[in-house]
């Protein structure tokens, strides 16, 4: 769209303040504004005027059946044995989730790229990939990486592996995919400036990831590929166990379209989100969604009825994936703080929500799959979060697990 195009447009939508600034941009900045709402995505303005009811409130919720660590155990060898020939074929690819910043860590950077070594350098990425490389070995075979960025650390991230020589796995394996954004609002639904020239924008969310992925045309390499299923995992969990093949054995014995990594709720009132059944269907649940009887509900044997926390490792089915592509997933409005310009062109970083982000959630994504298999894993040997410098989830906390499994800091 020219210039009077995207006047015309944006008034008709009532966002006409994006071009308050237009006169007094040079070529290049105008061109680049243009661009941005050329390309922008509106479907906000549906979420706004229809919100959604995702409050849960009046769905009937009950526990859902998963594989416990002793069951895992006595079927080990037979799960090992189907995901290694998955792996082994090409059956398997990962997706990792790593748009975010290391901001709540003190560090600008992506946030994959924060040192957590103390002797020596040692990055999240690069104990990701120490990970996967464990998996490599065990099947004789590389699983192809895909990793997802975002449009404020993608070129950064790129070049971090680059410098790195992608912490040695083949650069043959692993493509790089930007998350797509959605604008950010004011309590009115106007879209924010972040600077004269570009609309506030931010990630739509990790339930966004297959639809980016999909933009960004890597569906067909998967199908080139011979993919059918794809695990993917958040970049804050330096003890992931990415295409694990008992895993990934049991995901697929078990005929379901989905596989669910999850810990146990070390208490009733773990702040996690809880993976059981809404309404007949697979959903995870906010902690604060069970009423104070649920979240103490126990099985025969004294175990939480409402046990399995999720720790985002999820192992999709390709085709489910496909089939449910154009599904609408739920958009989660999300008051945050929003940098912007003030109606003076100044810059403003608000103490206090001052507007909108919207989100999709992959726990959305695993609802709409239809069937899901909880997969319990050992919480010191798979979940260690890093969300903050110090403290509980931290880099400290992170450190010592990372030490007791054997990894050299």
């Amino acid at each position: 769209m020219n210039f009077e195009q995207t006047k015309k447009f944006l008034q008709d939508k009532g966002q006409e303040g994006l071009l308050q600034y237009y006169d007094v941009l040079n070529g290049e900045q105008q061109q680049k504004l243009l661009s941005a709402v050329g390309d922008m995505d509106w479907s906000f303005e549906d979420a706004l005027k229809n919100p959604e009811d995702l409050s849960g409130v009046g769905s009937v919720i009950e526990p859902i059946d998963g594989l416990k660590i002793p069951q895992i155990q006595e079927q080990k060898e037979g799960f090992f044995t189907v995901g290694k020939e998955a792996v082994q074929k090409g059956k398997v690819a990962a997706v990792l989730l790593a748009g975010g910043q290391g901001t709540r860590l003190g560090s600008d950077a992506p946030k994959g790229a924060y040192n957590i070594g103390e002797t020596k350098p040692l990055y999240i990425f690069e104990q990701q990939i120490n990970n996967l490389l464990e998996v490599v070995k065990s099947c004789g075979a590389y699983v192809p990486l895909y990793i997802m960025t975002s449009e404020k650390n993608h070129e950064e991230t790129v070049q971090f592996w680059k410098e790195h020589h992608y912490f040695s796995y083949p650069e043959s394996e692993i493509a790089f995919f930007k998350q797509e954004m959605s604008p950010a609002t004011d309590f009115n639904g106007k879209i924010y400036l972040e600077e004269r020239y570009l609309p506030a924008l931010s990630p739509n969310g990790n339930g966004g990831w297959f639809s980016s992925l999909r933009k960004a045309g890597l569906d067909k390499d998967m199908q080139k590929r011979g993919v059918e299923w794809i695990n993917i995992y958040a970049v804050d969990n330096v003890l992931q166990r990415i295409a694990d093949p008992v895993f990934v054995g049991a995901t697929i014995l078990s005929k379901v379209n989905c596989g669910a990594k999850v810990v146990c709720k070390n208490r009733p009132e773990e702040k996690v989100g809880v993976l059981c059944l809404q309404d007949g269907k697979p959903s995870v649940i906010e902690y604060y969604e069970l009423t104070e009887e649920m979240a103490n509900q126990r099985e025969k044997d004294g175990s939480l009825s409402y046990c399995y926390g999720v720790i985002l490792n999820y192992l999709f089915r390709l085709q489910t994936l496909n089939e449910i592509a154009d599904t609408k997933i739920p958009v989660h409005i999300v008051k945050k703080k929003i940098p912007h310009l003030d109606e003076n062109g100044q810059k403003v970083t608000p103490e206090t929500e001052n507007g909108y982000k919207f989100e999709t959630l992959v726990v959305d994504l695993v609802r709409h799959t239809g069937s899901v298999l909880p997969f319990e894993v050992e919480r010191e040997k798979e979940f260690a979060p890093i969300k903050n410098k110090t403290g509980i989830d931290s880099v400290e906390s992170a450190r010592e697990l990372l030490k007791k499994n054997g990894v050299e800091l």
